[in-house]
């Protein structure tokens, strides 16, 4: 095949340090926006950003040549800057270290669109570490209770 194509789905999940509530409805809608022109700048296209204060889920169609440990780096990292040079009372924003990739099927695309851009609505009924353990439940990945959210 003279050319690469590929479809590399993958939905991120990551949290604020310490969980703490730190991104406000005023900042939520302008981040997630911000997220999806990170994604751009870098070549990634954004398919849906959903946030509540305490954590941000994004859908990812990654081109061939960026690994999802780099996706990772770029949005966490360029989000981060931005929140601290758009809201300088947020001066001691910061993501936790780790995060949550999960590779969508396209048959699974628009489901998780859905549940990505109705974030508000789903932790209505469950946590956020609910959701976690669902996640790595639902991938076969192994965790350690201890280290899971500290």
């Amino acid at each position: 095949m003279p050319h690469t194509y590929t479809s590399v789905l993958v939905h991120y999940v990551f949290s604020t340090k310490g969980r703490r509530k730190t991104i406000s409805a005023l900042v939520r809608d302008r981040l997630c926006r911000y997220i999806g022109g990170i994604a751009k700048e870098n070549g990634i296209k954004a398919l849906a950003t959903g946030a509540t204060d305490d954590h941000v889920h994004v859908l990812l169609s990654l081109p061939s040549t960026m690994p999802v440990a780099k996706a990772a780096q770029l949005i966490k990292g360029g989000s981060s800057k931005w929140i601290h040079e758009t809201f300088p009372r947020h001066k001691d924003f910061a993501w936790q270290e780790g995060y949550g990739a999960f590779s969508i099927g396209v048959t699974g695309l628009n489901a998780a669109i859905e549940y990505i851009t109705n974030q508000e609505r789903h932790h209505h009924a469950r946590s956020f570490e609910q959701e976690c353990r669902e996640f790595l439940d639902k991938h076969g990945i192994e965790y350690d209770e201890r280290f899971m959210f500290g």
